[in-house]
């Protein structure tokens, strides 16, 4: 790609997040994302990721023709963007968009069906908040010839966010290390998957989300061995001051008891913040934690997350040069 494109590819992805982080918290996840496409005439698979609608990708004439782009994490997908081609708009009818985790295309579900679409147009098909890593574009048939000037993906990442934080605790246990608690292990072995601290004041326990999220939900795992009442009084924080430890951020819930093993929900209404806590106020308590999971969106209306997104989208387009 020439210098000029590539300064107007940058452009144009970085305006179209800007856009994205004033009306809404959903991000265009294929930006940097992996694309391909079952063959190749001149025109590479990342031409249609580009931001440059002169630009795109472009299929050799064969059956079932495919274009993929690889999103590198589970998202769940709100809805899909596709502008067609400037010319030879024909070629995209009845062109199917699917939503997934295989690469064998037809074993991820169909999210929409593109009947018709004019030379140049931009149309946007609702996937509903399908989950998938991957997002397929391929026309069914014999002699066929796929072709996208830009494609965008937007939703937010599906799954627990807490398993791509960092954890610390007031004290340590032994071995129950902080971490523990978001290893994706809900306790059937104390020892080796739990956290704790010592008996002490106040005792407390913090996920760095490394991003501000609006947080929707957050599950906790009760020790299934003995003491469950252990939890009882604990209180969930969530927000951006490491004041306190962080324990000074507002409360999402306060944990009245959780049976032994059981996990329960609590729900936090969208609350923004980087940091989650639990903290069990008064003396001489120990705080035993067997899974936390967090579930939310990434907030792009922080300036420093779309900051963050603006510096991956840089990166990816220096790939272009």
């Amino acid at each position: 790609m020439h210098y000029a494109d590539a300064v107007a590819a940058v452009r144009a992805a970085v305006e179209r997040t800007l856009w994205l982080a004033t009306y809404c918290t959903c991000l265009n996840a294929a930006l940097w994302g992996k694309s391909s496409q079952s063959s190749t005439l001149t025109c590479s698979p990342e031409l249609a990721l580009d931001g440059v609608l002169s630009t795109f990708s472009h299929t050799n004439e064969e059956t079932d023709p495919w274009w993929r782009v690889d999103l590198l994490k589970v998202y769940r997908v709100n809805r899909v963007i596709i502008t067609n081609r400037p010319n030879h708009g024909l070629r995209i009818n009845g062109a199917v968009i699917r939503i997934g985790n295989f690469l064998d295309i037809y074993s991820n579900t169909i999210c929409a069906v593109i009947s018709t679409l004019a030379d140049g147009a931009t149309a946007t098909f609702s996937c509903g908040g399908m989950e998938g890593r991957y997002m397929i574009v391929h026309i069914p048939g014999y002699k066929k010839i796929l072709s996208l000037s830009e494609v965008g993906v937007y939703g937010y990442l599906a799954g627990n966010l807490a398993v791509d934080g960092a954890t610390t605790q007031s004290s340590t246990f032994t071995s129950w290390f902080a971490e523990k608690a978001i290893d994706s292990n809900r306790g059937l072995q104390q020892n080796t998957s739990c956290s704790s601290t010592l008996d002490e004041t106040n005792p407390w326990w913090r996920l760095d989300l490394r991003d501000v999220y609006k947080i929707s939900e957050v599950v906790i795992t009760n020790r299934n061995d003995c003491c469950a009442e252990q939890i009882n009084g604990a209180e969930i924080h969530i927000g951006n001051s490491l004041e306190i430890n962080g324990n000074n951020n507002p409360i999402c819930a306060v944990i009245p008891a959780i049976p032994a093993g059981e996990s329960y929900s609590y729900s936090c209404g969208g609350m923004e913040g980087r940091y989650l806590n639990l903290i069990i106020p008064g003396d001489v308590k120990t705080l035993i934690l067997c899974e936390v999971e967090v579930y939310g969106e990434v907030d792009l209306t922080d300036p420093s997350v779309r900051e963050n997104v603006l510096k991956q989208v840089r990166e990816r387009k220096k790939t272009f040069n």
